[in-house]
C-alpha cells in the first residue's frame, strides 16, 4: 500500500484531493494542516511515498507570512526530505502569480524554485502546477475566489461587487485539478516543461459568471434548466448548487389543479423541450388532441391506465394498457389524435416529455376525440 501525505488537506484542493485517494484502496492518506504541531512533519514525510504539497499562504495578516507560509514551508518540508535521504516524489500546487513580482507571487517562485532544486539534487519525481484560479464545491466564499464569493452570494441574496464585468478569468475546475494530481500520482502527468498543466481552462468574464449564475438562480421559477453540453456551464452550475442555504434545497412548482387531477410543469430546456408531471383521478381521460409537429413520450410511474390512438382522418383505434408496475415508455407520433385514461383505483400518475417547450402563441393542439363516437 503507498503512503500518501497531503499538506493543507484541510484546504479548499486539499479536501477535493483526500476524498479521491480516500476511494481507492492501494492508498494510505496522511495529512498535515497549518495548525498541526511542525513537530509531527519529519514522520510524516518519512512514511510518505508520494507527498502533495498544497499548503500555502494567500491571505496573511502581514506580508512577511507569505515568505514563511510559501517559501519558508516548502523548503522546511524539502530539507526533511534531503535530510532523510529519501527522493520521494514531489507535487507542489504554486499559481500563476508566480511570474509576477508581488510579495505572493515571488513566494511562490521561490517554494517552485526550491522544489526544482530537490529534483536537480536527489533525482526525485517533481511536478510543479502553476494553477490559474480554481473553482469547485468546498471553496470558501468572500476570501480568494470570485467564484465562490459569487455563487454563495448570489445562492443566498446577498450584494455582489464586480469592478469590471469584462475582465476575463482563466479558470480550472477543481475536479479536473484533482484527475491531473491523480494522473501525476499514477506517473501520467501533463507536462509542459518544466511546468505540468490542468486541462481544460475555462476564459470567461466576470459578467459573463455572473450573468450565468443569475440563470441558474432564476431557473427554480422559469424551470429551464442550463445548458450541460457546455463544459464550462456543467461545472458552474454544479459549483452554484453546493451553495445553495441549507435550508432552501428544496422550491415548490406551479401545480395546476381541478377536479381531474393536475397538470405540473418540472424541467424545461431551449433544444430538448419539458418534462411534466400529469396526475388523472379515476375514470378520468385527458387529451383528446393531436399534434403537426409536436411529440411526447409517456411514462406512467403508477397507477394503471389506458392510453388510445387514432390515426387523424383513420377509423382504427389503437390501445396500450400502461401500469406503474412495469415502467415502458409510449410515443406519441404526431397526426395521430390521443387520450389517456385511468382505468384504476388510484390516482394515475404520469410523466411527459415534449419536445419543445409549450408556447401558448404556437401550441400546435388540435381537439378530437379519439373515440369518433364522441
Amino acid at each position: 500500500m503507498k503512503t500518501v501525505l497531503v499538506t493543507g488537506s484541510n484546504g479548499f484542493v486539499g479536501k477535493n484531493l483526500v476524498v479521491t485517494l480516500l476511494q481507492r484502496t492501494d492508498i494510505r492518506v496522511t495529512g498535515f494542516d497549518s495548525d498541526d504541531d511542525p513537530a509531527t512533519l519529519p514522520a510524516l514525510v518519512r512514511e510518505a511515498d508520494f507527498i502533495f504539497h498544497l499548503a500555502g499562504v494567500n491571505r496573511p495578516q502581514n506580508l512577511e507570512e507569505f515568505t514563511s507560509g510559501n517559501a519558508g514551508l516548502t523548503q522546511t518540508l524539502i530539507s526533511h526530505l534531503v535530510g532523510q535521504g529519501a527522493t520521494t516524489p514531489l507535487l507542489i500546487s504554486s499559481s500563476i502569480q508566480a511570474a509576477q513580482d508581488n510579495p505572493y507571487g515571488v513566494s511562490k517562485r521561490q517554494a517552485e524554485e526550491a522544489v526544482f532544486a530537490y529534483g536537480k539534487q536527489t533525482g526525485a519525481p517533481v511536478y510543479v502546477y502553476r494553477l490559474p484560479n480554481v473553482f469547485g464545491k468546498w471553496c470558501r466564499p468572500n476570501y480568494n475566489s470570485a467564484v465562490a464569493t459569487f455563487c454563495n452570494n448570489i445562492a443566498h441574496d446577498l450584494p455582489i461587487q464586480i469592478n469590471d464585468p469584462s475582465v476575463t478569468m482563466n479558470l480550472v475546475y477543481i475536479d479536473d485539478v484533482v484527475t491531473d494530481f491523480m494522473a501525476a500520482l499514477d506517473g501520467e502527468p501533463r507536462v509542459a516543461d518544466p511546468y505540468c498543466q490542468v486541462h481544460p481552462v475555462h476564459a470567461i468574464t466576470l459578467g459573463g459568471i455572473v450573468e450565468l449564475i443569475h440563470s441558474f438562480k432564476e431557473s427554480r421559477a422559469n424551470l429551464i434548466v442550463p445548458d450541460m453540453s457546455a463544459p464550462f456551464t456543467k461545472k458552474l452550475y454544479s459549483t452554484y448548487l453546493s451553495y445553495l442555504p441549507q435550508d432552501n434545497f428544496s422550491y415548490p412548482l406551479k401545480m395546476n389543479v381541478d377536479q381531474r387531477g393536475s397538470f405540473t410543469e418540472f424541467i424545461k430546456t431551449a433544444d430538448r423541450g419539458q418534462v411534466s408531471v400529469n396526475i388523472s383521478k379515476p375514470g378520468i381521460t385527458k387529451g383528446n388532441h393531436w399534434h403537426h409537429t409536436k411529440n411526447e413520450k409517456f411514462l406512467v410511474v403508477s397507477g394503471q391506465g389506458l392510453i388510445r390512438f387514432r390515426a387523424v382522418g383513420g377509423a382504427e383505434v389503437i390501445d396500450y394498457h400502461v401500469s406503474g408496475d412495469k415502467l415502458e415508455v409510449v410515443d406519441i407520433p404526431t397526426g395521430y389524435t390521443h387520450s389517456i385514461t385511468n382505468t384504476g383505483a388510484s390516482d394515475l400518475v404520469t410523466v411527459m416529455w415534449c419536445n419543445e417547450m409549450f408556447d401558448p402563441e404556437k401550441p400546435d393542439t388540435y381537439f378530437e376525440a379519439v373515440d369518433s363516437k364522441l
